[in-house]
Order: C-alpha cells, then sequence, then structure tokens
C-alpha cells in the first residue's frame, strides 16, 4: 500500500488521512484503491468502533486528479463512467454501508468527489476556512460520488441545482447554516474536536449506531408504515442488546454507561 492513504490505529477508533497534500489530496486510481482497502479493513476489525476521515496539509480533498486517466487524447474520450463506478462511487458506497459511524473533518477545500466523499460521512466537521464546491460544471462534467442524492436531501433541490449549476463556492459557514454539515469550527480547533467525537462515538452503543445508519439510509425511500416497521423492528434488537442492558442500569444507577457491543 502507498503512504498516500494513512492509517492511526486509536483506543477503539482509526484516523484515516488521505495523504496526498502535494496535489490537495487529489484522488487516482491507486489511491482511491487504497482507500478502499482501509474502508474494508476497518470494518473487519472487531475493536475498530468508530472511523475519523480527514486530509493531510491545505486540503480536504480536491477530487479526481485530471491525469492520463481522464484527459481526451488520440486516442478518443476517457470511459468517466468506468472510472466513477469502479471507484469513486464505491468509496461513497462503502462509507455509507459501515457498521460504524464515520467522522470527517474537512480541513481546507473539499471539490468534486471530494465534496461527495466527505458528505457520505455521518457527522461532517468543517474548519471556518474550509470550501465545497462542486467543480464539475467547470470541466464541462455533471456531478457525480453521490452529489446529486447529498446536495437534494440536506439542502434541498434550488440550491443543489444552483451550486451544481453555477460551481459556486460555499464556505463552511454557510454549509452549517444551510444544514449540508454539522458544524464549522475554529481551524485551529478542527482536529483536537474530530478527535475528540470520533474517540466518543467509538465508547458509544455500537449495535445501536450502526442500527441508526441502516434506519436514517432507508428513510428517504419508505413509506411512513415501511419507517415505522423498520423502526420497531431495530427498536426490537437494539433492546436485546447487552449494551442496552447496561444504558438501563447505569441509569438507575447514575453513572456513566460503559457500552461494550461488538459489531
Amino acid at each position: 500500500m502507498t503512504e498516500m492513504i494513512r492509517r492511526d490505529h486509536r483506543d477503539g477508533w482509526w484516523k484515516i488521512t488521505l495523504n496526498r497534500p502535494e496535489k490537495l489530496n487529489a484522488v487516482n486510481e491507486v489511491m482511491l484503491g487504497d482507500l478502499l482497502s482501509v474502508l474494508d479493513a476497518a470494518a473487519a476489525d472487531p475493536l475498530c468502533r468508530a472511523l475519523l476521515l480527514t486530509g493531510e496539509g491545505r486540503g480536504f480533498c480536491a477530487g479526481q486528479e485530471l491525469g492520463p486517466a481522464v484527459i481526451p487524447d488520440e486516442k478518443g474520450p476517457p470511459d468517466l463512467a468506468k472510472l466513477a463506478g469502479t471507484w469513486h462511487h464505491q468509496v461513497v458506497r462503502r462509507i455509507r454501508a459501515l457498521p460504524l459511524p464515520v467522522v470527517c473533518a474537512v480541513n481546507g477545500v473539499a471539490a468534486g468527489a471530494g465534496a461527495s466523499f466527505a458528505l457520505a460521512c455521518d457527522v461532517v466537521l468543517a474548519a471556518r476556512s474550509a470550501q465545497f464546491v462542486q467543480a464539475f460544471v467547470k470541466i464541462g462534467l455533471v456531478p457525480d460520488s453521490g452529489a446529486s442524492f447529498f446536495l437534494t436531501r440536506a439542502i434541498g433541490e434550488a440550491r443543489a441545482r444552483a451550486l451544481a449549476m453555477l460551481g459556486d463556492t460555499l464556505d463552511a459557514g454557510r454549509a452549517e447554516a444551510w444544514g449540508l454539515i454539522w458544524k464549522a469550527v475554529d481551524d485551529a480547533a478542527l482536529v483536537e474536536e474530530a478527535e475528540k467525537l470520533t474517540a466518543s462515538l467509538a465508547c458509544g452503543p455500537t449495535e445501536a449506531l450502526a442500527a441508526m445508519k441502516r434506519m436514517f439510509a432507508a428513510a428517504d425511500q419508505n413509506t411512513l408504515d415501511a419507517q415505522l416497521d423498520l423502526e420497531a423492528a431495530l427498536q426490537g434488537a437494539a433492546g436485546r442488546s447487552a449494551d442496552y442492558a447496561e444504558g438501563v442500569r447505569a441509569f438507575l444507577e447514575k453513572r456513566a454507561p460503559n457500552f461494550r457491543g461488538g459489531r
């Protein structure tokens, strides 16, 4: 594995860093393959109960690198559908399907697919200097990596269409005000706050958190009746967990719970 993806094992959680700062962490096929491998390893590790995704240097991720794989040449246009489907979209699917919470700390520009990677995470913090850009239109492309899905649901169709068609930059403060991200924080506090939040989630009721991801993923497609049925089923499973028993004991004993639920 290259050093373009760095993983640090913490107490109960992993920190994954996009590590190509000289390119503002723009991705290529090798880097995306490494990221998928790290996400799979985290999912397979029973000791990993949460993830933090961030970028090294001045940017979170500038999207796809404009390298040979995406530049038209004498052989004709590149197969961008294959590129997106094989790599970028698999990253988004993997993050959404992980049975553990994923925090994203956006430390600079998040452009194109990089913005989508951030928005695929469960809780997004951004430095106040961070910027979100739907840069596709600037080179004659359309949003991919789930951008049309995430933007429409988070901020509404009118704002999603304008951001995609105009390619305007959205600063972290406005992203927070619009409900696109959880919170904008001072640049100097981003890493500490994101790490503290991830560590807190790693100490949470693992099975309940995984069930919440399933619940929210289904909410847009389900009718109210179907969603109520899903909530009942997931609540029943949570009620049979050791974490629920511990949570009730802790509440009655007026102490903090010690959740140990596995995956």
